[in-house]
């Protein structure tokens, strides 16, 4: 693919006038959405020699999307997605999405990467525009032959990039592109993504080596404001081929505007939800077991009071100081796992941190637990998530505030006993107060849809009306031809239409397997597109469009 040199706004490289639609000087733009665009091109000056840049379509917190369309050497005009990335993200971090894109991109639904662009800390990743509906906007009208499409081709992304060993870590549906009219899929953003002990990606190899060696912390994100300077080394993979590297100018890049500065700030930090199991496998002898003990020391709790009390320090009395932690010897077992008392042992013990980068409402029971251990199985369960979505008419489904309401939140889908069950087959503990039922997923997901949609307002007009007597059938406003029977019928036809009153119970089944609580026997990628569910997708579902 061949890009011309950046022509005179309105002309092509002909002098011919481009249509009033095409011209970006045409397009009535926010005032902020406008300073973003000067200061892209301001920081990354090349990117004006090729492109222009139409609009401002995306902003997380690590990265800006901006569409723009660039004149072609056979004189057509092709749109482009240009991600722009914000000077804090990590070197490593971004020569590993690079060659995410790189080697496991362009193919089976995954998006892929044409250029590159860096000037100093400024990266901007040139990937092919694809037009897209936002899932909020268009899940009441989906019928559920789209929803098994979409499921479909999700799961043969998933299964492409796990065979590279890519944990993706953020799989939700606005990383899972959908163009309903062409019936184009494509998965992005690998910002957050991580490799697997096996993984054939050689940067995601260093990024898992340096996560090992210092350890993962819990508000982990590919950034690092203290390596922010360091230059960026891009693999030869990510350089050859499509993505080719623009050359660095001297000068230095403009101030970042002000109101981008909240995107630096830290998150807070999350709370912490779960006690840890005791592993401790050192078992102390008969002969120094009462020295052991006399080491512990139980951290009582406070009495209880007020809430406003409980939740601010106590005042401590006059000439009283609180005496610090005993040094203990390492190793030692305790008694106070799930009671209400905390000794020094556990205290002294360091806090066991795992990945849990992802969206809220989209990580799995391992990622909330903080499991260490953790592979493509995430990946698995946030399609899984999306499946219950999707058939439930309700979007998005899981929405936590904190892990703590994240976890609680599956349990009273997936039933507290179970999730404390596959807790502990992980080597971890988890309590709760309230025992919840496991749901049956048809009966929930069919009562959910029902419920947004008007239809069970029918069925429960149906029911008394059967349940009345003959005289009291059918009232003025039931009759078959007022307005209101008419409406309810018309949505009942409606839903009949999309496939929804015919959903087959191999679509609950596949969702049970995704949604497994234990990673362990979590339905992998592929076997989940082996399921009967998809029986008749082995050619037919598959996308020719290459992007």
């Amino acid at each position: 693919m061949e890009i011309s040199p950046h022509c005179p706004d309105g002309l092509s490289s002909d002098g011919f006038v481009l249509p009033s639609d095409r011209n970006p000087r045409k397009r009535k733009l926010p005032r902020d959405v406008e300073a973003d665009i000067e200061y892209l091109y301001k920081a990354v000056p090349q990117l004006a020699k090729v492109f222009h840049i139409i609009d401002k379509i995306g902003e997380g917190t690590f990265s800006s999307v901006y569409l723009a369309e660039a004149q072609m050497l056979d004189g057509t005009r092709e749109t482009f997605a240009l991600k722009h990335l914000i000077p804090i993200s990590h070197p490593t971090r971004i020569a590993a999405e690079l060659q995410c894109l790189t080697v496991a991109g362009g193919t089976e639904n995954v998006i892929g990467v044409t250029y590159c662009f860096r000037k100093e800390d400024h990266v901007v990743i040139v990937m092919p525009y694809v037009e897209h509906q936002a899932i909020v906007n268009i899940i009441d009208s989906l019928s559920f032959e789209e929803v098994r499409l979409y499921i479909y081709h999700l799961l043969r992304a998933l299964k492409h990039i796990h065979q590279f060993g890519i944990i993706h870590r953020d799989i939700k549906p606005n990383n899972f592109l959908y163009n309903r009219k062409r019936k184009v899929y494509a998965l992005v953003d690998f910002g957050l993504a991580h490799g697997t002990a096996d993984t054939k990606i050689e940067m995601l190899k260093v990024v898992r080596q340096k996560l090992l060696q210092k350890g993962v912390g819990s508000t982990e994100k590919h950034n690092s404001t203290q390596d922010r300077k360091a230059p960026l080394k891009v693999p030869q993979k990510v350089t050859a081929g499509r993505a080719a590297a623009a050359a660095t100018a001297t000068s230095a890049p403009p101030p970042r505007p002000a109101r981008q500065s909240d995107l630096t700030r830290p998150s807070k930090a999350p709370r912490p939800v779960f006690g840890e199991r005791n592993l401790n496998s050192c078992t102390p002898t008969p002969s120094t077991a009462k020295q052991a003990l006399s080491k512990i020391e139980l951290v009582k709790p406070s009495k209880p009071g007020p809430p406003a009390a409980r939740c601010s320090k106590p005042a401590e009395p006059q000439g009283s100081r609180q005496k610090p932690l005993k040094a203990v010897q390492q190793g030692l077992t305790c008694d106070c796992f799930l009671s209400n008392q905390v000794c020094n042992v556990c205290t002294s013990r360091r806090e066991q941190v795992a990945p849990r980068a992802g969206t809220s409402g989209f990580r799995a029971p391992e990622v909330l637990t903080k499991c260490p251990n953790q592979d493509t199985a995430i990946d698995v369960w946030s399609a899984g998530v999306i499946l219950l979505a999707l058939l439930s008419g309700r979007y998005p489904f899981f929405k936590a505030s904190d892990d703590l309401v994240a976890l609680t939140q599956i349990m009273s889908v997936r039933g507290s006993r179970e999730t404390i069950q596959a807790a502990k087959s992980l080597g971890k503990a988890v309590v709760c107060s309230w025992d919840f039922a496991r749901q049956d997923l048809r009966k929930m997901c069919e009562r959910l849809r029902k419920r947004g949609t008007g239809e069970d307002r029918a069925a429960t007009r149906d029911h008394d009306i059967q349940e009345a007597p003959p005289s009291a059938a059918l009232s003025k406003e039931e009759h078959p031809g007022s307005q209101e029977t008419k409406s309810l019928l018309s949505e009942r036809s409606e839903g009949d239409q999309r496939g929804w009153d015919r959903v087959p119970d191999e679509a609950y089944h596949l969702l049970d397997r995704l949604l497994d609580l234990n990673p362990t026997t979590r339905i992998t990628a592929a076997e989940a597109l082996q399921h009967p569910l998809f029986k008749d997708l082995g050619s037919s579902g598959e996308t020719q469009e290459v992007i």
